[in-house]
């Protein structure tokens, strides 16, 4: 057996995988070679010390020693393994169902683990080991039932992570049972730290075994394991300390090797997730360009300046890039409205901007700054604080942004004395004055999130963001989960914070007629890249792109005929996975030409104020009336030259 090659970058994996393979290679063999040796008897050669014939010595019946220690590899392995197996998966199933059943069984379920972490382990082993009798089988489930608390404590506790999941709530709708939920969209989920734990945990209980065997509560005569031998040689261990080391010295190895192997699989999983490691280094462009290097030049006056930023995302069916050359800006005071259909990449870019992607992702760019700072030109700490007081993130679903734990007062306050240094006297009175600017009485600091309605918490989130005092808040569909009125207290929310603190906001929503109506200037995205950029006022009557008139023409208006049905935007999104040349929004194009499959087009100006990325822009109304009438009366007047040629 030897670890997967992914994992055998080091030497202490190297090591460990020799020593792995050495223990299976006798847990195999032992019984095999050694097994007859290790059960002869020699009433000539009792209890003699370390010789030629008898490397570690005899026992009191003369058997050797070493054939014996490595004969016992194979019981010692077994029985550790075989309690590993039981006690994990048996914790495993209990902590994992708080996942998936109702309120009631749930904290049933967390009850009891919490009962069973209250004893320790080894006392219920021992307890457990007297209650089910001395022998090898009472021994192992002692310890089996003794390590199902710590098992079924970290199964909960990665479970926990997984119940809140869209996926998982998807799964509930689709009406599927609870064994299969655990089974399809939690264990899957949460494996790989339970899989680490499980190796550590072998090591622990052979030594544990071992220990009942010493004592006389593991395996009994004549059956033996290290343990035992153990026990046997601690008699003669002054006068022959050899035959006692010797099963000691096998015991250490045993656990040593799985310990490491633990070690080894945890390494090789933080090298498949970088991100996760303490040391993480900061994000680069993959393939920085432009006159300045990794940045280009700097804009004065802008709060954000992105240039070409993109995304990419490993799957397991391949690398895809959601975000592509997406460039944008924003002054002081400014509001930038994001839109676009589901998977375009809106949410993605904001991610990006405020480094909160998935920690997998890599993200390229040729600039980014924030308040005029380059963030790749600081280290992870210095980007960190600089994130985190130049830039509030204002979430679609603050019941899930908020700590169900925590009083408001205390998640309000947590960033400026983190960052700030602010006492906690200050951070309350801080607290208080953000609350009052958002519409809420101070008294809210006391309570929790769950005792707020929807549009009280959006408002906490949003003064949890004006503790810092950023230049820019970035409000991601911030007002989707909100009924119409809540929607409108909202936007007037931000729209007298931007008044009255100058911080720009990036506005990300699916509301075309909220957006056109609340924001300055509009940016439309389409398979991760910006389509078209135009004034708030012209979204309705002047978008160029054929794909902003779509979303435009979907959206209902009091006017709509009832009886016809509603205008959609044709065909499906390009996949991403496998991306076509050319335009992406080519097939679903009424105005395309066979230009735009096979050339992306770039987004150029249409003037001063508007960019299109087309290759044929359809002209907007009056455009397209002065260009009939002109063409009328081309024929009009061809028409005039043939009646009359003179």
């Amino acid at each position: 057996m030897s670890l997967p090659t992914r994992y055998l970058r080091s030497p202490m994996a190297w090591a460990t995988t020799a020593m792995l393979s050495s223990l299976i290679v006798l847990a195999l063999a032992g019984p095999l070679l050694w097994g007859a040796a290790a059960d002869l008897p020699d009433p000539s050669a009792v209890l003699q010390g370390p010789s030629t014939a008898h490397p570690f010595g005899t026992d009191n019946l003369g058997r050797d020693l070493l054939a014996r220690v490595l004969t016992a590899t194979r019981p010692s392995l077994l029985l550790a393994l075989a309690a590993t197996t039981i006690g994990a998966s048996t914790g495993i199933l209990l902590g994992a169902s708080t996942a998936v059943v109702g309120p009631r069984a749930r904290r049933l379920l967390a009850a009891v683990i919490n009962l069973l972490l209250a004893f320790p382990a080894l006392l219920v082993a021992l307890f457990l080991a007297v209650v089910f009798g001395a022998g090898a089988a009472g021994a192992m489930l002692a310890l089996a039932v003794a390590g199902v608390p710590g098992f079924a404590r970290l199964a909960q506790t990665l479970a926990a992570a997984v119940a809140g999941t869209d996926h998982l709530a998807s799964a509930r709708v689709l009406g599927l049972r609870r064994h299969r939920l655990l089974w399809r969209h939690v264990l899957p989920n949460i494996a790989e730290p339970l899989l680490l734990s499980a190796t550590t945990a072998a090591g622990t209980s052979l030594v544990a075994l071992s220990g009942l065997s010493f004592l006389g509560l593991g395996v009994q005569p004549p059956g033996y394991d290290w343990g035992q031998l153990l026990n046997q040689g601690l008699d003669r261990i002054y006068a022959q300390p050899l035959p006692a080391l010797a099963p000691g010295l096998a015991i250490l190895y045993a656990a040593v090797t799985f310990q490491l192997l633990g070690e080894v699989l945890a390494g090789g999983a933080a090298r498949r997730n970088p991100a996760a490691r303490a040391d993480r280094t900061p994000r680069r462009p993959i393939a920085p360009s432009g006159p300045s290097g990794p940045s280009g030049p700097a804009e004065d006056g802008l709060v954000l300046q992105v240039e070409d930023l993109s995304v990419e995302l490993p799957t397991p069916d391949g690398v895809i890039r959601p975000v592509r050359g997406v460039s944008l800006s924003l002054r002081p005071g400014e509001i930038v409205g994001l839109v676009g259909e589901s998977g375009s990449g809106k949410s993605l870019t904001a991610l990006a901007i405020a480094d909160l992607l998935p920690e997998r992702a890599r993200v390229s760019h040729r600039t980014l700054r924030l308040l005029g700072a380059d963030l790749d030109a600081m280290t992870p700490k210095q980007r960190d604080r600089h994130l985190a007081t130049g830039l509030a993130m204002v979430f679609q679903n603050p019941a899930t942004a908020l700590n169900p734990s925590l009083r408001i007062a205390t998640q309000l306050t947590e960033a400026p004395r983190t960052h700030l240094g602010t006492s906690r006297t200050q951070a309350l009175r801080d607290a208080e004055d953000a609350l009052h600017r958002v519409a809420l009485p101070p008294a809210l600091l006391r309570a929790r999130p769950h005792q707020l309605s929807g549009g009280q918490r959006q408002r906490v989130m949003i003064a949890a963001g004006l503790m810092m005092r950023p230049g820019l808040i970035i409000a991601d569909e911030p007002t989707t989960a909100l009924d119409t009125t809540v929607q409108r207290q909202i936007t007037d929310l931000l729209s007298d914070l931007r008044r009255d603190t100058s911080a720009a906001v990036l506005f990300i929503s699916h509301d075309i007629a909220l957006v056109s109506g609340f924001c300055e200037r509009v940016l439309v995205m389409y398979a991760g890249s910006v389509v078209e950029a135009l004034p708030a006022d012209r979204l309705a009557t002047a978008a160029r792109h054929p794909y902003t008139r779509a979303l435009v023409a979907s959206v209902p208006d009091l006017t709509a005929d009832r009886d016809r049905p509603l205008p959609t935007v044709a065909g499906t999104p390009p996949d991403p996975i496998a991306p076509a040349p050319g335009c992406p929004f080519e097939p679903r194009c009424p105005y395309r030409l066979d230009r735009c499959a096979r050339e992306a087009p770039r987004l150029d100006d249409v003037d001063a104020l508007q960019q299109v990325a087309c290759w044929n822009p359809p002209p907007v109304e009056a455009e397209a009336d002065q260009a009939t009438s002109e063409q009328a009366s081309e024929q009009a007047t061809e028409h005039q030259v043939e009646a009359d040629p003179s």
